[in-house]
């Protein structure tokens, strides 16, 4: 590790299950300003305070298959906190307020054919939606496309030539120029839609034909939108979101890289499939440093706790538990 870090790592919880995927854990302020954790112990949701170290609630067998990943989104208009929950394997999506563990929606055979590996919150012109994906690899049958209902479970529309094996869906609202973008990461590439117009954006894509696992969006310092994204061939991509251009590719390792997250924008830190986890610096010729040897990293976020206190979370594969990083430079 490098002499000028300073890292100290806890664990948070033992009892945590997850397997390869992203957001495998959500991390939010409450709306009774509670820091909270929530994960999966297989089939059952647990919630839990950070910062007290104290398990709130858990609902058993919140589903009938393992529970992968979540995704949270805070409804101002009900003022409420919400989340979903996702088995792939029945292909099952549930909302639910987590602030009374109460079931909204409970969504059956979400896709035919295939499994349910994300699904993501969008807010469209002071509407909820959610939008669902699928990856299907069955008798050479095709995927589906994302599909968007609204929060009384009605079907609203599908987006148009998303009918890709998805690992990874997720929203990004461009405050220049006021376009709500749907970002997947599939097999093969990278592919943005303009919900707008409900039609395709850009595919970002370098005949490597691997798989793109995780993608962060931000506008960086040098005022361009950037994606990032995770792929299974060990490497780090960074494109122009508009123009579609690859900015940079960094070789990390030689496996798989799971989990990623920005680190006050200057730093990115990720997950690699061989038991560390690596930090590029950004905005310093894009240097990598070694930071840790622990298990497989497949989910790491960071979460800013009243405004001036960073945390790093992170989950290991399989039974390997939950941790909180203090890292500093």
């Amino acid at each position: 590790m490098n002499n000028n870090i300073s890292l100290n790592i806890i664990d948070l919880v033992k009892d945590s299950y997850g397997v390869y995927n992203n957001n495998t854990f959500i991390v939010f302020q409450s709306i009774n300003n509670l820091l909270i954790l929530v994960y999966s112990k297989k089939k059952s949701i647990i919630t839990f305070n950070i910062i007290d170290k104290k398990k709130i609630n858990e609902i058993r067998n919140a589903h009938n298959e393992f529970i992968s990943n979540f995704r949270y989104y805070f409804d101002k208009s009900n003022m409420r906190d919400l989340i979903i929950s996702i088995s792939p394997s029945d292909n099952n999506l549930k909302l639910w307020n987590i602030n009374n563990c109460n079931c909204l929606i409970n969504f059956k055979n979400v896709n035919k054919n295939g499994i349910l590996l994300s699904a993501c919150f969008l807010n469209y012109n002071n509407n909820n939606y959610i939008i669902s994906s699928n990856s299907n690899n069955k008798n050479g049958q095709p995927c589906e496309a994302l599909k968007v209902y609204d929060f009384n479970a009605n079907f609203i529309k599908v987006i148009n030539d998303s009918k890709c094996y998805t690992y990874f869906v997720d929203i990004y609202y461009d405050k220049f120029s006021l376009i709500t973008y749907i970002i997947t990461g599939n097999k093969g590439a990278i592919r943005s839609y303009n919900y707008n117009n409900n039609k395709v954006y850009h595919k970002y894509y370098d005949n490597n034909n691997k798989n793109h696992y995780n993608i962060i969006i931000y506008h960086s310092k040098d005022n361009i939108t950037k994606l990032i994204e995770s792929s299974s061939d060990g490497n780090i991509r960074i494109w122009n979101f508009h123009s579609g251009a690859l900015l940079n590719n960094i070789k990390v390792n030689n496996n798989s890289i799971l989990g990623i997250c920005l680190w006050n924008e200057d730093y990115l830190l990720i997950g690699c499939a061989n038991n560390n986890v690596k930090m590029i610096e950004l905005n310093n010729k894009l240097n990598i440093r070694d930071l840790v040897d622990i298990h497989d990293v497949i989910t790491i976020k960071t979460i800013k706790y009243h405004k001036y206190r960073e945390y790093i979370i992170s989950q290991g594969n399989y039974n390997t538990g939950i941790q909180m990083w203090k890292l500093e430079t």
